[in-house]
């Protein structure tokens, strides 16, 4: 009783900062964004109300935007499958009883320090420079080649990040449940699907969030790396945004409106994708 009233007397003081930094940060702007998106304007203080006009030209006006959807949409499905597979199986291998365990951990979770503007610039040499060799080609040529250059970096970024969530899944997996299943004689892809992976269902629940999130805002990668070429049929959503906000002239109320619906977009695919793999969850 004491301490539910103590809680209740101090709950103000500790919340107010918090509750402060997430309106300044967050639902000022947010609400201010969503005004903007209505509106035509180049700076806050001279907005005119338009109505629905910039989303009806950012979705009609030419089919850039559309094909950075879809081609977003793509790259973070292939992208978050990948990541997962490719962090799971690592963190199965690291977790054994090898030599040297703890320096491979660090080497894979390096590139997650590095930033994407960096990475981008880094594999479009050492892409360019086999595409060159083999094909007398660079990633400007073909599309699918930005494609899958893109796949590359942000799975080289990402693995090791999610591969660290997954290692610290695995470890606090209970021995007598493993113990229990090697007397029960099963196999390792009995243990692997029976046992492990319905263990890990909070473990992937993050990473599949996180890879989802990370991959649908992808901009710094996407910039570096092929800036949206050839003919921004590399170009995704965020850098779609920023180049109509920034490069097209009287465009920045139809840039507001693209960045609304990114971000109803991204919210509720995360919702959608949260809600299917708590299930999941609550299943295991």
């Amino acid at each position: 009783m004491l301490v539910s009233k103590y809680i209740k007397k101090w709950f103000p003081v500790f919340a107010l900062p918090t509750l402060a930094a997430f309106c300044l940060a967050f639902a000022i702007p947010f609400v201010m964004g969503l005004y903007l998106s209505f509106t035509k304007f180049r700076t806050v203080n001279d907005a005119t109300w338009v109505g629905v006009s910039n989303y009806v030209t950012a979705f009609t006006e030419n089919n850039d935007f559309l094909h950075a959807f879809w081609f977003t949409i793509r790259f973070t499905f292939i992208s978050a499958i990948t990541v997962n597979i490719l962090a799971f199986a690592l963190a199965m291998l690291l977790t054994k009883a090898i030599k040297g365990t703890n320096v491979f951990r660090a080497v894979f979770f390096l590139p997650n320090l590095i930033g994407g503007i960096v990475l981008g610039y880094i594999w479009q040499l050492l892409i360019n420079g086999v595409l060159g060799k083999f094909f007398q080609k660079d990633l400007t040529y073909s599309s699918a080649y930005g494609f899958w250059g893109l796949v590359i970096v942000v799975n080289w970024q990402m693995i090791g990040y999610m591969m660290i969530i997954y290692i610290a899944g695995i470890q606090g997996i209970s021995t007598d449940v493993l113990e229990a299943a090697d007397i029960d004689a099963a196999g390792f892809w009995a243990k692997l699907f029976q046992v492990t992976i319905p263990m890990l269902a909070s473990s992937i629940t993050i990473c599949t969030f996180l890879t989802v999130t990370n991959c649908l805002k992808m901009f710094d990668q996407n910039l570096a790396l092929t800036d949206g070429a050839p003919r921004n049929m590399t170009e995704g959503l965020a850098l779609n945004i920023y180049r109509t906000f920034y490069n097209i002239p009287n465009h920045q109320g139809v840039g507001q409106a693209k960045a609304v619906v990114f971000f109803i977009v991204v919210a509720l695919i995360a919702f959608l994708q949260l809600r299917a793999t708590r299930s999941k969850e609550r299943d295991a």
